[in-house]
């Protein structure tokens, strides 16, 4: 893997990954699933620092879906209860970097303090010009169409937006992400082929990218091999480039 070779051709702008197999990666282990979930956040940290370092703008992870509350209520606890923990350990180096940290997602199922931590973290790093990394929590895409809906609703039952107003864009302007560049490439872990209702509209040009490999062992060089995969793409966007 070259890694000078893959970055002069450029890295995507804006990269989304599935976090994907902590519980697998786990249990090849002999260990519960929460041991997993503790070894994928520390590989979160890891990947974010090296796509800051190669110059990726925005990282957005699915960490905790609007489905996921159905899972057992021991390993949802873990889920809302330990990166509060890591988080407040490792604040202070979050702060000096150059890390941008943006959260997305329904708010009214999260705890208070788990909402004042993620405030706070959006706060101090609002004026961070690396990466953003977006952390998808308690996301679902057609609970975000559905918001957007309402939104648009709202607005024209006011007056303030008309039918016929309605584009594209108007819709993309009341997603959750949009203050993002357009999604680029989505990365899926763990060798599951499925988008698992994440970022369906944003979707809807972006490259994919399936790998075997188990999220906590998703390292530096499986993101080059995504990255270099990417660049071997022809992004037409529906389109033909003409034959020379």
């Amino acid at each position: 893997m070259n890694e000078k070779e893959i970055l002069k051709k450029g890295v995507p702008n804006h990269i989304a990954i599935i976090l994907d197999g902590n519980g697998r990666w786990a249990k090849k282990r002999l260990m519960p699933r929460t041991y997993g979930h503790l070894h994928g956040a520390n590989n979160l940290i890891n990947i974010a620092k090296y796509a800051d370092k190669i110059g990726i703008k925005c990282l957005t992870v699915f960490c905790f879906s609007t489905e996921n509350w159905s899972r057992p209520e021991k390993e949802v606890n873990y889920l809302m209860k330990k990166p509060l923990a890591y988080y407040r350990k490792y604040k202070d180096k979050l702060f000096k970097s150059n890390i941008k940290i943006n959260v997305i997602g329904r708010r009214d199922r999260l705890a208070p303090e788990f909402l004042a931590d993620i405030d706070e973290a959006v706060e101090k790093t609002k004026d961070h010009t690396g990466l953003t990394l977006v952390l998808a929590v308690d996301y679902g895409s057609l609970e975000e169409i559905k918001t957007a809906t309402k939104e648009i609703a709202t607005l024209v039952k006011s007056g303030e937006l008309t039918i016929d107003d309605i584009d594209e864009n108007t819709v993309y302007q009341h997603l959750y992400t949009k203050n993002l560049p357009p999604l680029d490439l989505l990365i899926r872990t763990s060798g599951e082929i499925r988008i698992s209702n994440f970022l369906l509209l944003q979707l809807a040009y972006s490259e994919l990218y399936f790998t075997d490999c188990l999220w906590p062992d998703f390292d530096e060089n499986e993101l080059l091999k995504a990255i270099e995969s990417y660049q071997n793409r022809s992004r037409r966007f529906g389109g033909l480039k003409e034959e020379k």
